[in-house]
């Protein structure tokens, strides 16, 4: 089941690449991926909800890779940093969500917009947080302006430098000259002391950032991945492997992706995936690291 979704999302995905979000329609996917719109709808409950989880599917994605880049590495070593953006310029171009963002927000589809809002809150938490990993906390009060005028540095000269090199943009160099940039600007407002906003205000726009933090991220993807081995090494029938995986699933999308992640719907998920004997002996250690999360 798990894979036929995915593909529902690889195929849809190609779709609102080639045609547009607006021009796919409900019935060109049912088409094209080879489904019943009930098989469709027990998947999705809209076109909407089905764009949502292909950027999560994506990003999730990319979260592990930036972290497997940073695991064991010194946070503050800015060539991690720079292989880590070059990482997500990669992934947004291969995958087109640039193109696809733009059509969103000039759509009439509140909850897209919503949604895509929060992203860019999100990557710019990321930003602002490998930033704050990069110069330290004595330059903390500029690093969210800092992180602000970088993202915009770099978009523009990632999209300028395509329009300069028509076989495509040259993604290493627009990095690293954006990345010496960066480097100057933190070096000149921590020296004049100039500011525009508060760096806390990153906290009341994402709550949550104090809670995402690259440990707790590589920590909580290797122990899903163990109970995900153990699943499906259990012998159940598929019908109570799809159960649990989807259990797995959301715990890690709830506690990665969710600005407030819910506590009681965690722990129940964690409750059903223990009540599996033979699944026991791994989730622990999972359930462990949940409960320290929501006690920090």
């Amino acid at each position: 089941m798990l894979n036929r979704k995915q593909n529902v999302m690889k195929m849809a995905h190609q779709l609102f690449v080639e045609k547009g979000f607006q021009a796919t329609s409900i019935q060109d996917i049912l088409d094209y991926s080879g489904i019943s719109k009930g098989t469709f709808y027990n998947y999705f409950s809209s076109k909407n909800e089905l764009l949502i989880a292909i950027y999560r599917s994506v990003y999730k994605q990319l979260e592990k890779d930036r972290n497997d880049l940073l695991n064991g590495q010194d946070p503050s070593n800015i060539e991690i940093f720079i292989k880590q953006i070059e990482m997500q310029l990669i992934t947004n171009r291969k995958n087109k969500l640039i193109a696809i963002y733009e059509e969103v927000m000039a759509s009439n589809e509140p909850e897209l917009k919503q949604f895509v809002r929060q992203s860019r809150l999100k990557a710019l938490r990321w930003t602002y947080g490998r930033i704050l990993d990069l110069f330290g906390e004595d330059k903390k009060p500029y690093l969210l302006d800092c992180a602000i005028m970088f993202q915009a540095i770099l978009q523009h000269n990632v999209q300028y430098n395509r329009l300069a090199y028509e076989t495509g943009e040259k993604i290493s160099p627009v990095v690293r000259y954006s990345v010496r940039r960066l480097v100057k600007m933190v070096e000149e407002v921590s020296q004049t002391g100039d500011q525009l906003l508060d760096s806390e205000l990153i906290e009341t726009w994402i709550p949550s950032i104090k809670k995402t933090n690259h440990g707790f991220e590589n920590q909580l993807i290797d122990l899903s991945a163990i109970v995900k081995k153990a699943v499906l090494k259990s012998g159940y029938d598929r019908d109570k492997q799809e159960k649990n995986l989807k259990l797995l699933e959301f715990i890690q999308e709830e506690l990665l992706q969710a600005s407030n992640p819910r506590q009681f719907l965690i722990e129940s998920a964690l409750e059903s995936l223990e009540g599996n004997q033979s699944l026991k002996k791994e989730v622990q250690p999972l359930k462990q690291l949940v409960d320290d999360y929501f006690k920090n």
